[in-house]
C-alpha cells in the first residue's frame, strides 16, 4: 500500500453493536494502516454516502437490504461483507447446522451435530413422536439477535418441553444434550486466515443424572451458569490445531461467509467426536485478543485483494 493511499470502509451496525465493536483502539489502529471506518445512516440512500471500498454490516430490516442491493447494482466492485442471502441461513438454528453435515475433517477425528427437532406450538409437540433422549436443549428457532433468540433452557422430561411450548409461544429448537465435560469451544473466524478457539465453561454433565422435577422438568440457563454445579473446565484438552482449522475452512466455504463464530464441543462418550451446536454471524470480535489488527489485517486483505480502483 503506497503511503497516500487510504480505503473506505463504511459500517452499517446496531448502535449496541457500534458501541462494543468500533471502539477507540480499532478506530485508531485502522487509520494508522490506511483504513478509515465510516459509519453509514441506514435510512438514506448509500449512493448519496459513497465512495466505499467495502461494506461491513449486521442489519435485517428489509429497507436496508433493498439499499443495499441497489447500491452494489450499480458499485459492484464495493466488497459486501456479508452478502445478506448467506447470512439469512444462520438466522435459523435448523438451518444454520446444516452446512456442518457438508464438512470433512481428516484423520481419526469425526464431526457432526447434536441429534434435534423443530417443535412450531404446543399442538405440534402433541402430534409429533419426539425421537429424543432427555436432557435435551431447548432454544427459540430464529436466531435474529433479539431478545428472545438468547432464551435456552434445559429440558429434563417431556413435562417440561410441553410447559416450555405452552409458556414460549415461538417455534422451538430442541437438541439432545451431549456430554462435552462441561467446557465449550468457541472458534472466531475472521476471514481467510484468522482463526481463533477460546475455551468457555458450559453446562456441566451432571445435569445428565437429574430428572428435573423439583424444576417442573425445566431450567433456564441463566440459574445453571450461574449455579456451583458449573465445574472447573482447565482439565478439559482444547480440540487439536487441525480440527479446528479444518472444521473453520469447511463452514467457511460451505457458508459462503466470511465473519463467524461456532460453538463447537468434544463428545465425551464417542471417542474422537466433535459437535458443532451454534454458529452465529459476525460476533463480539472484540473479545479477541489483539483484535484491532486481526481486524485491520482482514479489511486490507478485503479491499486489496478483491478491489480494483480503476473499475469504480
Amino acid at each position: 500500500m503506497s503511503a497516500s493511499q487510504r480505503y473506505r470502509i463504511g459500517y452499517a451496525l446496531e448502535p449496541k453493536k457500534v458501541k462494543t465493536f468500533i471502539l477507540p483502539s480499532l478506530v485508531d489502529h485502522a487509520a494508522r494502516h490506511g483504513v478509515v471506518l465510516v459509519p453509514i445512516d441506514p435510512a438514506l440512500p448509500l449512493i448519496d454516502q459513497a465512495p466505499f471500498h467495502c461494506i461491513l454490516h449486521k442489519l435485517y430490516d428489509p429497507n436496508w437490504i433493498q439499499n443495499l442491493h441497489e447500491f452494489t447494482s450499480k458499485n459492484p466492485t464495493t466488497v459486501i461483507v456479508d452478502p445478506p442471502d448467506q447470512i439469512q441461513s444462520l438466522r435459523n438454528r435448523i438451518s444454520m447446522l446444516d452446512a456442518v453435515n457438508r464438512v470433512r475433517i481428516p484423520g481419526e477425528f469425526d464431526l457432526g451435530v447434536p441429534k434435534q427437532v423443530a417443535i412450531r406450538d404446543s399442538d405440534g409437540l402433541n402430534k409429533k413422536n419426539l425421537d429424543l433422549k432427555f436432557p435435551a436443549i431447548a432454544k427459540p428457532e430464529a436466531a435474529d439477535g433479539a431478545a428472545a433468540s438468547h432464551e435456552m433452557f434445559v429440558v429434563f422430561n417431556a413435562g417440561g418441553l410441553e410447559k416450555i411450548m405452552k409458556e414460549n409461544k415461538s417455534p422451538m429448537v430442541v437438541q439432545e444434550f451431549v456430554k462435552h465435560g462441561g467446557a465449550v469451544f468457541k472458534v472466531y473466524v475472521v476471514g481467510d486466515h484468522h482463526v481463533k478457539c477460546v475455551k468457555r465453561r458450559s453446562l456441566p454433565d451432571i445435569l445428565a443424572e437429574d430428572e428435573g422435577d423439583s424444576d417442573g422438568g425445566v431450567l433456564p440457563f441463566s440459574r445453571i451458569s450461574n449455579s456451583n454445579e458449573a465445574g472447573d473446565v482447565n482439565e478439559v484438552e482444547m480440540p487439536p490445531r487441525e480440527v479446528v482449522e479444518e472444521v473453520a475452512r469447511g463452514l467457511r466455504k460451505e457458508l459462503k461467509l466470511r465473519l463467524f463464530n461456532f460453538d463447537i464441543i468434544r463428545d465425551f462418550c464417542k471417542n474422537g467426536k466433535y459437535v458443532v451446536i451454534d454458529i452465529n454471524y459476525f460476533p463480539g470480535y472484540a473479545k479477541m485478543p489483539d483484535y484491532e489488527s486481526v481486524f485491520t489485517d482482514f479489511l486490507l486483505d478485503v479491499v486489496q485483494n478483491q478491489y480494483n480502483p480503476h473499475q469504480l
